[in-house]
């Protein structure tokens, strides 16, 4: 593709959930796409979908491993040069995980910390001089659970926790070089919670040992949350993406619904943490 004025926006994550609807959504907002994941033998949902939404000119599929320092260098280089320009990044890409750390263990936590932290935080740097430049945007997919610290979901957590406090470190630097940063934090999203984390609920709770009640509490809870009301759809969940793209101002933590502003304002106003505390308690029975 040869250099163009219209803005370019690489998104991470995109063989599915958020990560597809926003590349959708943001081709469809006029956009050029670049549509990045880890497996790219995993783009023809992405693919049909730009189709049947009349926007697949405006879709680029390119391979992206966010725990791979090399791509992401490369992955950017070739957005640049054949784009002339890169305008926004969206890190999407992330993976669950439920389980407890004394029984998972510390590689377990390095993992999800690589990917949901410091693959995040490694894209990021790459792409700078390139929105600076630009005078561009990063938009980080994070979680309530990057607010809220829930149980059984420590490792994933402690990950989005570090994702926010990271982007909410960078954002008044950034925005002194001409780079707006925000982070969008989704609540349930329709079907993805068993899909996404490869739950096997009967192995987890064979190995729980002194903690599966406690578990089958959590997963009777999350079970719920992920089919009822509250829950999202990914087209849903990825609208505040689009529209963060497009305004002229982002706010810096945006969430998806109203479930989510109030599940993050009950932590935000808790000083002393014991609401919080109280209403984890309530998931695990």
């Amino acid at each position: 593709m040869s250099s163009t004025t219209a803005p370019t926006v690489l998104i991470t994550g995109t063989s599915s959930g958020i990560g597809l609807a926003a590349a959708v959504g943001a081709a469809r907002a006029g956009w050029h796409t670049v549509a990045t994941m880890r497996d790219t033998t995993k783009a023809d949902a992405l693919l049909k979908a730009a189709s049947e939404a009349g926007v697949a000119d405006l879709v680029q599929v390119k391979r992206l491993d966010v725990t791979d320092a090399d791509s992401a260098a490369a992955c950017v280089a070739e957005v640049v040069a054949e784009h002339g320009r890169l305008d926004a990044l969206v890190n999407n890409a992330g993976a669950g995980f439920v389980g407890t750390i004394e029984q998972h263990g510390m590689e377990k936590l390095r993992d999800v910390m690589e990917v949901n932290f410091f693959g995040v935080a490694e894209l990021t740097r790459t792409a700078l001089p390139h929105l600076r430049a630009s005078g561009g945007r990063v938009i980080t997919v994070t979680s309530v659970g990057g607010v809220v610290g829930q149980p059984f979901n420590e490792s994933y957590c402690a990950a989005k926790f570090a994702v926010e406090g990271f982007m909410e470190a960078l954002a008044p630097v950034a925005a002194t070089t001409g780079v707006q940063v925000a982070v969008v934090e989704p609540g349930a999203v329709t079907s993805e919670f068993v899909n996404n984390v490869r739950l096997d609920v009967p192995a987890l709770l064979t190995a729980a040992g002194p903690y599966a009640p406690a578990l089958q509490g959590y997963i009777d809870h999350a079970m719920q949350s992920f089919g009822g009301d509250t829950a999202q759809t990914s087209e849903q969940a990825a609208a505040p993406v689009i529209e963060a793209l497009t305004a002229e101002k982002m706010p810096f933590r945006i969430q998806t619904s109203d479930w989510a502003r109030a599940f993050v304002g009950m932590k935000l106003t808790d000083l002393d943490g014991s609401a919080v505390q109280t209403e984890m308690t309530g998931w695990l029975r």
